[in-house]
C-alpha cells in the first residue's frame, strides 16, 4: 500500500496548489542537500535496460519530467535523483516576468487533473543560465558514462510583440542553447497572447531557423505545436526543408479533454477562457504522429516524437512508445504520486521488458 496518496490528502488536498507545490519542491531539494539524494538515488535509479538514444544523447530512461515543474532550474540534480531520466526546464523567456495574477494553478483532484495558468513566470534567460551549467557540470562528475539529460523550454516574453518574437527567442537561446542538452522552442501555451500564432508554418519558419543557428552541433531542437493542422503542416515542412535541419524532433502535447466531462470542472469558475484541464490523450496523438503513413499525418523515422501528458503508470509510457514515441514526459500524476513515481515507472518499465 502507497502511503503517499494518504499524505497528500492530509496535508496538501486543502491547500493552495502553487503554495503546496514550493512546499513539496523545497522538500525535495532539502533532500539532495543534506545529502539523502545520493543515498536514494542507489534505488530510484533507472535499469540499464531503459537507457534510450535520441538526439544523438543516451538518456538512462525513456521517461522525464515535463516543463513547468522546475521553471528556473533550482531543483535539477535534485529532481534527476528521484529517476528521471531527463528533466526539461522552464518555460524561460528572454526576459523576467512574473507571470499571471494568483491564483493561477488550481487542482481537480477528484480527477487527478490540474489547470494550469501560470505564464510563463520565471527569472529570465540570463539568470537562469549559470544554474543550467552548474546542474550540468555537477550531473556529468557525478555520471560519467549516462548522465540524467537536460532539456530546456524557451518561450516568448508577454510584453515582447509578435513582430518581434525572433529577437526575444534568440535572447534565450544565445544564454541557454550552451547549457543545454536539447532545446525546446515553445509555441503552445494558450497564457501568452497571441502566441499561437507563431504555429504559422510562414512564421514558425524564420523563428525555428534563426534559433537553430545559436545551437551547439551535439544539441537536437525541438519544436511544441498545440493544434494538429499546424503541427502537420510544420512537421511536414521541418523534415523536407533544409533550412530547418536542425528541427529534428517534435512534442506531441496531449489535448485537454472536453471540460463537460471533467467533474471538478463544473464546480470551478468560468474565468479561465484558455485554461485547460489535464485528463488528455496523448497516445493517440503519438500514433497519429508516430504512424508510418505520410498521408495520415506520420513521420515516424523522419523525426524523434517526445510524448507529454496523460501518463500515470508504466503502461501508460509504453503506450506511447509503443505508438512511435520516443521519449515520454509526465508531470500532473507527479503531484498526486509522490517523489517516488518515477521511480515506480521506471522500476514497472523494466521488468514488463524483462517478461516480453
Amino acid at each position: 500500500m502507497r502511503v503517499y496518496p494518504t499524505f497528500f490528502r492530509l496535508a496538501f488536498s486543502w491547500m493552495d496548489a502553487e503554495r503546496a507545490h514550493k512546499i513539496g519542491f523545497q522538500g525535495i531539494k532539502l533532500a539532495h542537500t543534506s545529502g539523502g539524494g545520493r543515498l536514494l538515488h542507489r534505488f530510484t535509479a533507472p535499469s540499464a535496460s531503459l537507457q534510450t538514444s535520441a538526439f544523438g544523447l543516451t538518456f538512462p530512461s525513456p521517461f522525464g519530467l515535463a516543463a513547468g515543474f522546475d521553471k528556473e532550474g533550482f531543483g535539477i540534480e535534485a529532481l534527476t535523483e528521484l529517476g528521471f531520466g531527463h528533466v526539461e526546464v522552464g518555460t524561460i523567456t528572454g526576459q523576467a516576468q512574473p507571470g499571471n495574477e494568483k491564483p493561477r494553478l488550481f487542482r481537480l483532484v477528484e480527477d487527478r487533473a490540474v489547470i494550469n495558468r501560470m505564464g510563463f513566470n520565471n527569472d529570465g534567460a540570463a539568470a537562469i543560465e549559470p544554474r543550467l551549467k552548474a546542474a550540468r557540470a555537477a550531473l556529468q562528475r557525478r555520471h560519467p558514462n549516462v548522465r540524467p539529460v537536460i532539456g530546456v523550454n524557451i518561450g516568448k516574453s508577454k510584453v515582447v510583440e509578435l513582430d518581434d518574437a525572433v529577437a526575444d527567442y534568440l535572447i534565450s537561446a544565445r544564454s541557454l542553447a550552451p547549457a543545454a542538452d536539447y532545446l525546446v522552442v515553445n509555441v503552445s501555451s494558450p497564457n501568452t497572447p497571441g502566441l499561437r500564432l507563431l504555429q504559422d508554418v510562414q512564421t514558425l519558419r524564420p523563428l525555428l531557423t534563426a534559433v537553430g543557428t545559436r545551437r551547439t552541433r551535439r544539441q537536437a531542437g525541438t519544436s511544441r505545436c498545440w493544434s494538429r493542422s499546424h503541427r502537420t503542416s510544420a512537421m511536414r515542412t521541418s523534415t523536407t526543408s533544409p533550412s530547418w535541419p536542425w528541427t529534428s524532433s517534435w512534442t506531441a502535447l496531449s489535448l485537454p479533454t472536453p471540460r463537460s466531462g471533467v467533474r471538478g470542472w463544473r464546480r470551478r469558475p468560468r474565468k479561465w477562457p484558455h485554461a485547460a484541464p489535464g485528463p488528455v490523450r496523448s497516445t493517440a496523438e503519438a500514433a497519429f504522429i508516430g504512424s508510418p503513413s505520410p498521408a495520415q499525418g506520420g513521420h515516424r523515422g523522419t523525426i524523434t516524437l517526445v510524448a507529454v501528458g496523460g501518463v500515470e503508470t508504466a503502461k501508460d509510457v509504453q503506450d506511447r512508445l509503443d505508438a512511435g514515441a520516443t521519449l515520454v514526459q509526465g508531470y500532473t500524476a507527479f503531484l498526486y504520486e509522490g517523489p517516488f513515481w518515477a521511480a515506480r515507472i521506471n522500476r514497472d518499465l523494466a521488468k514488463a521488458r524483462r517478461n516480453r
